[in-house]
């Protein structure tokens, strides 16, 4: 417990902005639920206009502020502090809830829509702040659990605000001025405890503010392309947004039209997709051991594919006439199918969204990352409209809400693809990843002596034909690898290989053009300030000892003085994947689920490198490791 993500919630630098996140949220979704209901059933009272166009108008006003907003936001939560941006917004927040409390009480309907957009230019200044400030406020190793514990809190708020905006709106006349002081009472205990959020650094202060949200907002979309990987991720993080979108907005009519299920199995739905993002949010840090690790975002999505695909096999082929209330349904052929098939997509959906977030802020550039997470925002409200395009098409062509949600769930497979195949990096990590925790049982020290940024070398035995994927499974970054060229052209590991830019090489009597080529990419690798790393025995152990190292180290330091980092691989010696004595199938079951360490030794500086030295390093590593975990 002691390096628990909960341990978080407990520290000022975190808990007060988790909590003032928290109410903000649920703020949001009690008026925005209490709005809906009493657009829903008062309608008559709030004018002539229908029902179902209030109700799209109610939708599309809460995002416009996103729009037109979303740009100079970013540009405030880098040019200004942002816990006392924090406090303004929750200021601001008390105000909006007070006029919002004279909207119900009148039941006026300009005043309700107008506090709608404020609500939504409320959260599109939030925004960029509230994800521009966690990289401020928690270091890289626990950027996964603090992103985690946002997700579980936001859907969590959501839920509990959705239903506490209905519960209160449906208890008679007084309804409106119950859901009126609840919303003010929140608003005014998120103002008293953002003040306890800490002050951080200022990243821009000489940002000059452009106050064109057209030309700004495509500056930031533009700056936010630099990066491929970054972009990416948003794109990525913008279809999620698609994706939940369909699906959140056709829960109310699939359970009253395909499960035949009232109110109350609506809200089942509901709790349990909430339920299972944030359990998958939260159980990011613990699959991903406290790092970015991109290889969940690949697990995630087609975790959504397969249970988007089983939920339209699940529904039930027939159904009574009479609408079922929750417990009715839980006890009806069929329902426990359905129910696991909603949870595990929220499930999944935290395993994929949780990554992206923390790689958007952990590789943006400091002095610009609330930009790229308003130019974010901004994207992901245009793929929440054109989710509701796609609903309407799909239904004018006479496609019902099953196969709405299953060709979504199709979609989302090609899109992951599409996505995996321009940026390889994904899938080459959700196979690392794979490997790294279910293959083997892995014991890490030392690898808060790697840098996170900058170049380096890291020299590593070699014991077997996967030691690339271990270390890049347990290096924080991403690392290019050095490593013989007919390791290098193994079926299947090539592709892995190849997506992670390896660099093969061979010896000179081999192939010296391929040698020379070696050493011009291992060079311009190390003046990109790239992670490096090259096993300096030249081959995999035959026999568990470790190999002399070769001179080759000691060229590549000389042409780039970069520091040199020692890391020793224990217990693969005699794994599935080894040339070691003991590597037998008879021993299958035990080699498989084998228990392997890592260490990492102090960087050596380049005027001390030495391949000998190197190797003495390494071997005290190693000596280390068995005094530590045993041998093996």
């Amino acid at each position: 417990m002691r390096d628990s993500q909960f341990n978080l919630l407990r520290q000022r630098r975190f808990g007060p902005f988790f909590l003032t996140q928290f109410f903000g949220a649920f703020n949001d979704n009690v008026y925005k639920n209490a709005l809906l209901i009493l657009i829903a059933f008062e309608v008559s009272r709030l004018g002539s206009i229908g029902t179902d166009t209030l109700i799209n108008l109610a939708a599309g006003i809460f995002i416009l502020p996103f729009f037109l907003f979303s740009a100079t936001a970013g540009q405030f939560a880098d040019k200004y502090e942002k816990s006392g941006l924090v406090r303004r917004i929750k200021l601001a927040e008390i105000a909006i809830m007070v006029l919002a409390a004279f909207g119900l009480y009148y039941q006026n309907t300009a005043v309700l829509l107008g506090v709608l957009f404020l609500l939504g230019t409320q959260s599109a200044l939030f925004g960029p702040v509230k994800y521009g400030v966690i990289p401020q406020l928690l270091s890289d190793k626990e950027l996964i659990g603090g992103n985690g514990l946002v997700g579980m809190g936001t859907f969590l708020a959501i839920l509990l605000g959705t239903a506490l905006g209905g519960v209160l709106i449906g208890i008679g006349e007084s309804g409106t001025v119950a859901v009126g002081a609840m919303v003010i009472a929140v608003a005014v205990l998120g103002y008293w405890i953002s003040r306890f959020v800490p002050q951080v650094p200022i990243v821009d202060s000489d940002l000059e503010i452009n106050w064109n949200p057209l030309t700004e907002t495509w500056r930031i979309i533009e700056f936010t392309r630099r990066s491929r990987t970054v972009f990416l991720s948003v794109i990525g993080i913008s279809w999620f947004w698609f994706f939940g979108a369909i699906y959140l907005a056709q829960i109310p009519n699939f359970t009253r039209v395909s499960l035949g299920g009232n109110e109350q199995v609506v809200t089942l739905l509901l709790t349990l997709f909430s339920v299972g993002v944030g359990m998958g949010s939260l159980l990011c840090e613990r699959l991903s051991g406290r790092m970015v690790e991109l290889g969940l975002v690949p697990f995630g999505s087609i975790g959504l594919t397969l249970f988007g695909v089983d939920l339209y096999f699940a529904v039930p082929a027939e159904r009574s006439g009479e609408l079922l209330g929750a417990a009715a349904f839980v006890l009806s052929s069929g329902s426990v199918r359905v129910l696991l098939d909603v949870v595990l997509i929220g499930l999944f959906g935290g395993f994929y969204i949780v990554p992206l977030y923390a790689l958007v802020q952990q590789r943006s550039e400091p002095s610009h990352r609330s930009r790229i997470i308003a130019g974010n925002n901004v994207i992901n409200a245009l793929f929440m409209l054109l989710s509701a395009v796609v609903a309407i098409a799909a239904f004018s062509v006479g496609l019902g809400i099953e196969e709405l949600l299953l060709l979504t769930a199709v979609l989302n497979g090609l899109v992951a693809i599409y996505i995996y195949t321009l940026v390889p990096e994904f899938l080459m990590r959700f196979i690392v990843w794979i490997l790294v925790h279910t293959i083997y049982r892995i014991r890490k020290l030392g690898l808060e002596r790697i840098p996170e940024r900058g170049s380096a070398v890291l020299v590593c035995n070699h014991v077997s034909f996967v030691d690339a994927l271990v270390v890049a499974g347990c290096v924080r970054r991403p690392v290019r690898f050095v490593m013989y060229y007919k390791i290098f052209e193994i079926p299947v590991l090539s592709f892995v290989f190849r997506a992670a830019g390896a660099i093969p090489i061979a010896g000179k009597k081999e192939d010296p053009a391929l040698l020379e080529r070696a050493f011009e990419l291992i060079g311009e690798c190390l003046d990109q300030e790239q992670l490096l790393c090259i096993f300096p025995e030249g081959r995999i152990t035959s026999d568990g000892t470790m190999g002399d190292f070769r001179s080759g180290i000691e060229r590549i330091v000389a042409r780039n003085p970069v520091p040199v980092i020692p890391i020793a691989l224990g217990g693969l010696a005699d794994s599935v994947f080894a040339r070691g004595p003991g590597r037998s199938l008879r021993n299958f079951p035990w080699l498989l689920w084998a228990k392997i360490s890592l260490l990492v030794g102090q960087p050596v500086e380049p005027e001390e490198v030495s391949a000998d030295s190197l190797r003495d390093d390494v071997a005290e590593l190693l000596a280390e490791a068995e005094s530590i975990y045993g041998p093996g």
